[in-house]
């Protein structure tokens, strides 16, 4: 199988006549949030370490990818060759130690010097506006992973701290804030406000420290995922369901789960 194959196969789907009815009422909006939850299933393959999943799933990522391009190429705006020309082109333009005779020292020049790159194309498209450190952190990210980026940005050019005190400090102070606008019984959007602001801090702790925001909250979320699942399967083990329990004896089993080593 080649990709032609797959371009192919795509190009029937979109058929204006023979293709399939779902596929040709697509657009580039409505597909977006699949290419979003492939991506995350990619993630998700990765993570459990499960290659005969990543293999698929790459499949219906890479099928994202050729879905927009048909669609692109239908409305005449570029195919996937020019998809493919314009990240090659990139590549070898990102990497002149590797394709020209540029010497760089270690990671950490490469990394400058991809950045400088990059920020030297932002400026080409910026159409004449003023440029800033932040541009190019695109809004429909993750929003931890968007956090992160611009903190990173801002970090470049010396607007961060030292060490991890600082952020550690501003985490308690946005959970003060959080419980001062709670006691008041604030509107909910100043509480959202509140609450955005402590996560934001709480990224900030979390890039200081090693950690990567995004896979830890995802940890997380598998981690409480684990220990329901086992409160569950321990009232359903009893003849019960959670209807039939107090909170008192769920949270006991949920302490029982905190013990359990993970399956």
């Amino acid at each position: 199988m080649t990709i032609d194959e797959l371009i192919k196969v795509m190009e029937r789907l979109r058929h204006p006549q023979q293709g399939c009815p779902w596929d040709r009422e697509q657009t580039f909006a409505t597909i977006a949030p699949y290419t979003l939850e492939e991506a995350y299933e990619v993630a998700e393959a990765i993570a459990r370490a499960d290659m005969a999943e990543l293999r698929d799933e790459l499949g219906d990522l890479l099928f994202q990818v050729v879905f927009h391009a048909q669609m692109a190429r239908e409305a005449g705006h570029f195919d996937f060759d020019d998809v493919v020309r314009a990240i090659v082109d990139k590549m070898v333009r990102r990497h002149p130690h590797v394709f020209a005779d540029v010497q760089v020292a270690d990671a950490a020049e490469q990394t400058r010097r991809w950045e400088a790159q990059k920020a030297e194309e932002r400026a080409a498209k910026g159409g004449g506006a003023a440029p800033s450190v932040l541009d190019g952190v695109a809004v429909a990210l993750p929003a931890l992973v968007r956090a992160e980026k611009l903190q990173k940005r801002a970090a470049r050019v010396g607007f961060d701290w030292p060490d991890v005190a600082g952020p550690l400090a501003k985490v308690h102070e946005e959970i003060g804030e959080v419980e001062a606008e709670l006691r008041q019984g604030a509107p909910r959007e100043q509480v959202a406000g509140e609450i955005g602001d402590l996560l934001f801090a709480v990224v900030n702790l979390a890039r200081h420290s090693g950690v990567d925001a995004e896979a830890a909250l995802r940890g997380a979320s598998l981690k409480f995922e684990r220990r329901f699942r086992h409160v569950e399967q321990a009232l359903r083990d009893d003849g019960r369901d959670l209807s039939q329990a107090t909170l008192e004896e769920m949270d006991a089993l949920w302490e029982t789960a905190k013990r359990s080593p993970p399956a």
